[in-house]
């Protein structure tokens, strides 16, 4: 089964932790990416740009509209993600426990079973 591990932060709780704490964040995803590779169960994994570099694509009318910036405003958004091929939502969801970010107050772990793929796509 798959499933996506999404990372949802709020900026101002990672600019709260000290150096140390940023430090031990970074080597525990590095951690937490040998673990996946050792066990098989890591697909891939991606970071994503600041929301302040997205823009919010629509279509209305036949026009077409875009928008800088991203489509909510809100304090957290989603930063990056593990796509993990494990056996059941228990193991997904003892995969995120390991993510540092899901021990800091303020910050969070998804777990959503991926409901349709296609595979790779050939270029």
């Amino acid at each position: 089964m798959q499933f996506l591990i999404c990372l949802h932060i709020n900026p101002a709780v990672l600019d709260a932790l000290t150096d140390d704490e940023k430090t031990a964040v970074q080597e525990g995803h590095g951690k937490f990416i040998e673990t996946l590779k050792e066990s098989g169960e890591l697909l891939t994994t991606q970071a994503l740009a600041d929301p302040s570099q997205s823009a919010v694509v629509t279509v209305r009318g036949g026009k077409t509209v875009v928008t800088d910036g991203p489509f909510l405003e809100a304090k957290e958004h989603l930063d990056g993600f593990y796509l993990v091929d494990c056996e059941d939502r228990e193991r997904a969801i003892e995969l995120a426990a390991l993510i540092p970010d899901a021990g800091i107050e303020g910050l969070g772990v998804e777990v959503r079973q991926v409901m349709f793929a296609c595979g790779q796509l050939e270029a």
